[in-house]
């Protein structure tokens, strides 16, 4: 009965709880202010250009910072960093509900985007507790927390506004405020001081990640993927706009269904899915899918066939971005955790910068057919990348003799 009840509480992984309610709050702070962005445009007499370039300025500050965030936990810990870019997002919560003036809302997104490691550091921490076999299933929680959030934070967000800017703020503050309680009360360090590196153990460890191959190229790989991912994420709205006619509320209704379905993939037919392919399979399916999804786009002229693609999608997403970030994390050691996911956050910025962009200026001077096919094409190449006979190292941490010697399709384990 006792060998049961450790296998349960193994797989749950209960230490994990304060990460998902620290995201789960985190993202729901954020989407409580997306309701709120059009009035920006006459609040402040501005465009809707300047509102994307606001909206792109924190996915910047996040691409410079997230792998500074990533290697200081590195060296001083994952739990001090997390809560100090906790602080930094609940202070550029405070300065965007108090703000009067475009200039302002800027300064609001370029400090949250400064303190822009959450993401880092949570998938840090899930690289530290988890080994490598429910990695994967991990990775793939943090999507689904984000899904749940922002099922809840544009309602919330809207009944809010009555206050004006003050209320979502304030309310966005006060959450992010709740985050650092529950990180501080409840989190155990996952990255303890006896497993760091020294000062010669990180120039060596510079050196090695520089010449790491198989990390770079799987840095690569993800680099398309996301691009093409966010380019869908950030432009689903715009083509259900012009091309399909909906308005803001049935937007809502369509990313609701989608996100709703994301999260019942999750809980239901996800987890033998992968048990049954494997991470690299399911990996596999996914890329393939989403190649698939992008051409229909270019093809889709009513809602029926746009929800057929959200769907897909978002199938597509489940079994792609957590296993192949599990994936990511195999191919450095342990004590450059932080490291890796800091440029795999950087790529997602770069997405959420590059993406929309590009994706503006296709569909406004060449209509949503040559969109499909350039995401797909963009897709594509993530495909084919990752077709390739990749076997990421793992490392087995010796406490005794700190040594970090790499396995091939090893379990990440710790021997006393």
């Amino acid at each position: 009965m006792l060998m049961v009840t450790d296998r349960r509480k193994k797989k749950k992984y209960p230490e994990l709880k304060p990460v998902w309610i620290g995201i789960f709050i985190d993202i729901l702070g954020f989407f409580i202010i997306i309701p709120f962005l059009p009035t920006f445009i006459f609040l402040y007499d501005t465009t809707p250009l300047m509102i994307g370039l606001l909206m792109s300025t924190n996915a910047i500050f996040t691409f410079l910072f997230a792998p500074i965030w990533g290697r200081a936990s590195d060296k001083l810990g994952r739990k001090p960093m997390l809560v100090i870019c906790q602080g930094g997002t609940t202070a550029a919560f405070f300065i965007l509900a108090f703000s009067n003036s475009l200039e302002m809302l800027f300064l609001s997104r370029i400090v949250d985007g400064i303190f822009g490691g959450n993401f880092t550091l949570v998938k840090s921490i899930i690289s530290d507790r988890v080994p490598p076999k429910d990695r994967g299933i991990q990775m793939t929680n943090v999507g689904v927390v984000m899904v749940l959030a922002a099922l809840i934070g544009p309602g919330l967000g809207g009944v809010l506004s009555i206050f004006g800017i003050l209320g979502p703020g304030l309310c966005a503050a006060g959450l992010s405020v709740i985050t650092i309680f529950v990180t501080i009360k409840y989190l155990e360090e996952s990255w303890p001081k006896s497993n760091r590196m020294t000062k010669v153990e990180r120039i060596k460890e510079k050196i090695k990640l520089r010449e790491n191959k198989i990390a770079v190229y799987l840095l690569t790989l993800w680099g398309f993927h996301t691009l093409a991912f966010m380019m869908f994420m950030i432009t689903a709205a715009l083509i259900m706009a012009l091309v399909l006619g909906l308005n803001a509320f049935e937007i809502g209704i369509l990313l609701t269904i989608a996100g709703i379905f994301r999260a019942i993939i999750r809980f239901t037919i996800f987890m033998p899915i992968l048990r049954f392919l494997g991470e690299n399979r399911a990996i596999i399916l996914g890329l393939s899918l989403s190649v698939v999804v992008f051409i229909l786009l270019g093809f889709v002229q009513d809602v029926i066939g746009f929800i057929l693609i959200l769907l897909l999608f978002s199938f597509a997403a489940s079994c792609t971005r957590g296993p192949l970030t599990a994936k990511i994390t195999l191919s450095v050691s342990p004590k450059e955790m932080g490291k890796i996911n800091g440029y795999s956050s950087s790529l997602d910025s770069l997405g959420r910068i590059v993406g929309p962009l590009i994706a503006g200026f296709i569909i406004g001077f060449y209509g949503h057919f040559w969109l499909g096919l350039l995401m797909a094409a963009i897709a594509l190449v993530a495909f084919v990348m990752n077709l390739k006979d990749i076997k990421p190292y793992t490392y087995r941490i010796q406490k005794k003799e700190n040594e970090i010697k790499p396995i091939l399709k090893g379990e990440f384990d710790i021997i006393e």
